[in-house]
């Protein structure tokens, strides 16, 4: 996966928006306003970060040597996820889904509600 498939796939999900909050080569993909991935535009090999379940955490990281300790971010809740190594596609989409589906779980109701009108 690129830099541009993996925006496309992004931005194909409900509610998401893209900025530059930090600076004009940190890409962030918001779902209502709350992170769920971000990556540096400026970073070789191509790499993102994603929220994860604390619980996934641990297996994750040990069976997949592309998956390390959220660069820059809390190390409990997020991953890097290296893009040159050998994960599939379909293992890149869970990984989104999942960081894109704790989000929204974290959101409030009127926010969800918010969400579901879209």
């Amino acid at each position: 996966m690129n830099i541009e498939t993996f925006r496309d796939y992004c931005l194909s999900k409900k509610g998401v928006t893209e900025e530059f909050p930090f600076n004009e080569t940190t890409l962030v993909f918001k779902v209502m306003g709350k992170m769920f991935a971000l990556t540096g535009l400026d970073r070789l090999p191509f790499s993102v970060n994603l929220k994860c379940d604390p619980e996934r955490i641990v297996e994750l990281r040990e069976y997949h040597p592309e998956i390390e300790p959220g660069y820059h971010m809390n190390k409990k809740h997020w991953n890097t996820v290296n893009f040159s190594g050998s994960l599939s596609t379909n293992m890149l989409h869970e990984l989104i889904d999942h960081s894109y589906s704790l989000v929204i779980d974290g959101l409030t109701k009127k926010a969800k509600q918010e969400l579901d009108e879209l």
